[in-house]
């Protein structure tokens, strides 16, 4: 398993906690980590996923509510909602790698973590996410050539 796939999966284990915890992310990234075995750059990439998506989480809510329109974030499982935010995290503010890299591993991590369902759920939201940001990145552009 790569290093990234490790920072992921610590990642939604933290975000699944931080659902059910009112305690501040650092305080609960560092208890996650005190007896486990990481290296730095697993740590790190973590720490920067749990940054941007509590820090943009409302941004990061709000595209994964625009393209799920039978669906509330809120009633979404838990481990599918934060599959899709670490993915969106990534899609938007993670710039090397490519939207199709960020899908997969988002639906590997489901079919390990989620329920039967749960891939096939978070490929077609973050199918429709990466059609969206797509979206938005040419509409600045079409206004340059008006």
């Amino acid at each position: 398993m790569g290093k990234r796939r490790k920072a992921r999966e610590s990642t939604l284990q933290i975000l699944f906690q931080l659902e059910f915890d009112n305690t501040k992310p650092e305080e609960v990234f560092d208890s996650f980590w005190k007896n486990k075995r990481a290296t730095k750059e697993i740590k790190e990439h973590s720490q920067w996923l749990v940054d941007k998506i509590t820090s943009h989480r409302e941004n990061i809510d709000h595209l994964i509510q625009s393209v799920s329109a039978n669906w509330r974030i809120s009633r979404m499982a838990i481990v599918d909602r934060n599959i899709l935010r670490m993915a969106v995290c990534e899609l938007l503010y993670e710039e090397s790698l490519a939207p199709a890299i960020v899908i997969n591993e988002a639906i590997e991590i489901a079919k390990k973590y989620s329920s039967e369902d749960g891939a096939t759920f978070v490929n077609g939201i973050l199918d429709a996410v990466r059609k969206e940001i797509q979206a938005m990145k040419k509409a600045p552009e079409e206004e340059k050539d008006v």
